[in-house]
């Protein structure tokens, strides 16, 4: 029997919140709760095989009625690689990790497949831009988790969508073909650090949706993260909101909203052949 994830959930959550002792001692459910972010990889590069390998795993994932609207790319190409890193110089990662793949939403293969069989289509509406997002997102996360299984570390890389019109051209991209996330794989450099997590008592819901606790929560959640990782000499945009007493998560995400990202993703996804009705 397990000892409840005690020292794992305090880690996480930065809460006492003991189990019963009917939970089953899994180890990996140990390292899913103390999964990291990793950006700096050590100077040694991963097998073709075991890049292979991730992706077989990843492509295990849950496909929306199978349509299986995902694929990936293996940014092998020096060339376009330092391309891509070029565009977004505070993430030199995307330049020197061993392998940077990017995880696309395929909503052209199914059209494709269509035709193929005399049943042709138009695989552009809403449904299907979201089917092929979410596949996309499921495979980029079982990667994830394949991958720290093998002790290797990961970083997804989500602001390829601010700059997709230059991403896609580097990558090639054909119509209704889209990048959801990068992701940076190898070998961690240094252990990283433990992302703590808002409470659940903040993101589950039980029978019905209710905010009514979420103030109180948010504002023990940003004391204990700032008890753990303070952020306070590092408040964002001071000049346009000012400089806050207390500077914890809730701050810095409502500013960081303020400025809204990837704003040319949805022409472009129109101009690419989704009509998203």
């Amino acid at each position: 029997m397990s000892d409840g994830y005690d020292d794992e959930l305090r880690a996480r959550f930065g809460l006492d919140m003991t189990l019963s002792d009917d939970a089953p001692d899994d180890p990996a459910l140990r390292r899913l709760l103390l999964r990291r972010t990793h950006r700096r990889y050590a100077d040694r590069a991963l097998p073709d095989a075991l890049v292979r390998l991730l992706l077989a795993a990843a492509f295990s994932a849950s496909s929306k009625s199978d349509f299986q609207q995902a694929s990936v790319l293996w940014l092998q190409d020096r060339d376009r690689r330092d391309g891509l890193a070029r565009l977004f110089p505070d993430m030199p990662w995307i330049g020197t990790a061993p392998v940077f793949l990017v995880f696309l939403g395929d909503a052209r293969r199914l059209e494709r497949i269509g035709a193929l069989r005399g049943h042709a289509q138009d695989n552009g509406a809403l449904e299907g831009f979201f089917n092929a997002a979410v596949d996309a997102a499921l495979a980029l996360q079982t990667c994830v988790l394949a991958a720290e299984t093998l002790g290797l570390g990961t970083c997804p890389i989500s602001v390829l969508r601010n700059r997709v019109r230059e991403v896609a051209a580097i990558l090639d991209l054909p119509d209704k073909v889209f990048p959801v996330a990068g992701l940076c794989v190898g070998w961690p450099m240094q252990p990283g650090f433990i992302s703590m997590r808002l409470p659940l008592d903040a993101t589950v819901h039980i029978d019905r949706y209710n905010d009514s606790g979420l103030p109180a929560a948010v504002d023990a959640y940003d004391r204990r993260r700032d008890a753990r990782h303070s952020i306070k000499d590092r408040q964002r945009q001071p000049e346009r909101f000012g400089t806050a007493e207390f500077y914890g998560w809730s701050e810095d995400k409502a500013r960081q909203a303020m400025t809204p990202e990837g704003q040319g993703f949805a022409p472009w996804l129109k101009a690419r052949g989704f009509t998203f009705d």
